[in-house]
This record gives C-alpha cells, structure tokens and sequence, in this order.
C-alpha cells in the first residue's frame, strides 16, 4: 500500500497503466452478446490462482451472454492503487475494480452501492466480520461486495520444533488440528517469554516495525489487545490513555527480543526470515509457508498457522479484506452485480481459496471451516486454525475504530510503529504521546 499522497506525475502514468500495462485475459462473447464488462482483479501472489476466477467469469458470461474483459492488476509499485486513483480522476475505466482494505472509503463518492445483493449474498453465507463492515460500509450502505481473493489474516506463523525446544511450546498442541484451540495460557506474557527464550538462542521472532503493511497490521492487533485507541469512533483523540502507554511498555520490551534491523523491515521481510530458518515465528498469511514449500521444505514442514496471543482486553488479530466494488460511471452495472453474486456463491468461493492453497479467506461466518484448510500440508492440518474456524480471535485492522477516512492516514503513516520505535529508542513517554497526538490532529484536519 502506498503511504504517500499520489503527485501529478503518478497519475500520468497510472492512466497510461490502465491502458497498457495491465495482462489482459481473453474476452468472452455469447452467441448473443448482452453487453460489455470489464473488471480489475487483484494479480494474485500464488501461481495459478487467477485461473479459477477467469474460469467462474467465463462460466457466467457464456450463461449471461456477455462480453466480458478481465485485467489482472499487480499490487506491486502499488499498480492497482495507483489504476484506482487514474480510474477515479478520468471517471472512465473497469466497470468492477477489485479495492484493496481502505480503498472503498477512499472513493465512496464513485461507488455503487450494492446493498440489494448484499443481502441475499449474507443470507445465503452468514455474516460478514466486523472489520469487513468496517471498511466497506458507510452509513450503513455496501460500497462494495466481500472479496474472498487476496483477503488474509496475519497471524502467528510459528517453527514447530524451534517453540519446543526453545520456549517450551507446544504449537500443535495448542491449536490442534480438527479441534478447538486449548490456548488459554497463550498470552502477552507468555509470548514475551517465548521471544526473549528464542532470542537467546539465536532464533528471535521475526516481528518488523517498518512503515509497511505487515508491521503496522501486527502492532494494530497488539495496541487493540490493550484496548488502546489513537481515535476513537467518534472521532475524540484518545492518545494519552493508561491503554496507549502498556502497549508502548509492551514494545519496548518485545523490541530488545527482536532482530536488530527490524526497523527497517519491509513487507518481503520476515518471509525471507521465515524462509532462511532464522526465525522461530513470523506474523503473516501462508505466503511465506508457500514459498518455503518450494524453497526450503525442510522449513515448510515445521510451520504451524494459529492464534494471536491474547492481552489485557482481549485476543485480536489483523484481517486484511479485499472488495469487489462497481464504478458508479460503469454502463453495465446490472450485469456487473450478476457476476458479483455469481463469485459470492459458496463454491465459487470455495473454488478460489482452493486454489490459493488456502491463501484466501472468505469473510463470511459460515465460510471458515472449508476442507482445503484441513487438508494443506505439510505438515496436514498447518493452516487448519488461519481462517480463524472457532472465532477464537476479534479480526481487526490497524487503526481502527477512528472514523476509517482518519484511521486510513494513522495506517499510512505508520503511526504506531513510529511511536514504538521514538519510545524504545529513549524518548519520554509523554514527549511520544504528544508528538502522535499532533500527528492525529493533523489527519483530523486534512
């Protein structure tokens, strides 16, 4: 995600991005064409995932009769934010974009509401989590349809063998696969404990505090697990709280458990650390896991996917959302809610995450238990408690519940890991208390 304001010049070329240098599927025609529609997908990380949704597009457009266009857009260099960005100011472009996490709310203005298929869609899958309603409603209307494509939680990856033999922690054993988590004892506390055992013995977590998405996401989760809030909902700043200070006294000392660089740390970070055998835990979705299963299995063959530690006010864990949301400029957008509730159905859903390899998360209540989490190996059953089947854990987002248009800038700016790394590094507490309040103030205003 991009943590600066788009110039004029990155406009420029995101419009020319739209028109070429986007990798165009072939299009689809019925016998007796009912329109056209084109649609942005998210260009997935995992090799051949994009085949299964270009095949359910093909499926409904040939029953429909429509012709259909799809372009994958990488969110490398930020490319789709960027094509957003360009669709917004030209109002021309993909009828449906696929709008990752704050993104909906960033363009409520030129979006469609979808509410009249949204519930049947909720009906037909259960509720949608807090934070999908979050990030994609605004005054209680749909911006967009929940994408189970390239959503995600960030959790604990652990190193089976290296929590044993170092912190005396039994992953497994504490979220068993096909069962329940028996992860009571699972909190703060322990992890510290866990962190500072597996520091000393040369295999620390491998936990970032850049500016990027995966350190922000895991100090969001910790900061909310206090309770603590930069704005509330109301939009009140509520920076120097008793909950604000314990998570910054948590930082400081998690900090000196982790690698020395991990200020610097960007989103391919802790995979790589994973991937080296460095680590005993990263905090991250199965991509990670995926890479080692090609490129050390010997490393893949002892992860286990499971559950936050738990804090004072609760277990949170940060969930990433994508949204499937329709231009209001679009010239089709009859068709375009058909094909919406057409990969809302149950086994289009299914048939995406299977072959993310279980990458991708539904997020709807009655979509967490599908077969391809019990089934990834190695080891079987690794990814089995990632989408979080016992509602084990609150999913959150950094940043939240400021009003998402503020929490958006908190997000951006990295404003959490920033107060970490100013109060680790010996300034006073109050002294980074006033620095963020300032900077929430600023976001406030803008």
């Amino acid at each position: 995600m991009s943590r600066k304001k788009l110039s004029r010049r990155e406009f420029v070329a995101a419009t020319a991005l739209t028109s070429a240098a986007l990798i165009t599927a072939p299009y689809v025609r019925g016998a007796y064409a009912a329109g056209k529609l084109s649609m942005a997908f998210w260009d997935h990380w995992v090799p051949g995932a994009n085949k299964a949704s270009e095949e359910l597009v093909k499926a409904w457009a040939e029953k429909e009769k429509v012709e259909v266009t799809i372009d994958y857009v990488p969110s490398q260099g930020n490319k789709n934010i960027l094509t957003i960005a360009a669709e917004a100011q030209a109002k021309s472009g993909h009828d449906i974009f696929a709008m990752p996490t704050w993104w909906c709310h960033s363009n409520s203005e030129q979006l469609e509401r979808v509410d009249d298929i949204m519930g049947p869609i909720i009906a037909e899958n259960g509720a949608a989590n807090g934070t999908v309603q979050y990030l994609g409603q605004l005054d209680g209307k749909w911006l967009g349809v929940p994408a189970s494509v390239g959503s995600q939680i960030k959790g604990p990856c652990s190193r089976i063998d290296l929590m044993k033999k170092h912190a005396n922690i039994d992953v497994q054993e504490m979220y068993p696969a096909g069962s329940p988590p028996k992860a009571d004892n699972w909190t703060f506390d322990t992890f510290l404990k866990a962190a500072e055992a597996c520091h000393k013995a040369g295999v620390p977590f491998g936990i970032g505090l850049g500016e990027t998405s995966d350190s922000v996401d895991t100090a969001g989760a910790i900061f909310q697990s206090f309770g603590a809030q930069l704005v509330d909902a109301k939009g009140n700043l509520t920076v120097k709280t008793d909950a604000v200070r314990q998570s910054l006294e948590f930082y400081k000392k998690l900090i000196a458990f982790l690698p020395p660089d991990v200020a610097a740390w960007d989103d391919s970070s802790n995979n790589k650390w994973l991937v080296s055998g460095k680590g005993a835990m990263i905090m991250n979705p199965p991509s990670a896991w995926a890479v080692a299963k090609r490129d050390a299995p010997q490393v893949a063959e002892q992860c286990w996917t499971h559950g936050f530690p738990a804090g004072p006010k609760g277990r949170f864990a940060p969930y990433l959302p994508y949204f499937w949301s329709i231009w209001n400029f679009s010239k089709n957008k009859e068709a375009a809610k058909s094909l919406l509730v057409h990969l809302s159905k149950p086994a289009s859903i299914e048939k995406m995450c299977v072959a993310s390899g279980g990458y991708d998360l539904p997020a709807y209540e009655k979509l967490t238990t599908l077969k391809v989490w019990q089934e990834e190996a190695p080891p079987k059953g690794t990814l089995y408690h990632y989408p979080n089947p016992y509602k084990h854990q609150t999913l959150s987002i950094a940043a939240s519940p400021a009003p998402p248009k503020v929490a958006q800038q908190i997000y951006f700016q990295a404003t959490l890991t920033k107060m970490c790394l100013r109060y680790y590094q010996g300034e006073a507490m109050e002294k980074t208390l006033a620095w963020a309040e300032g900077e929430c103030e600023g976001f406030m205003r803008s």
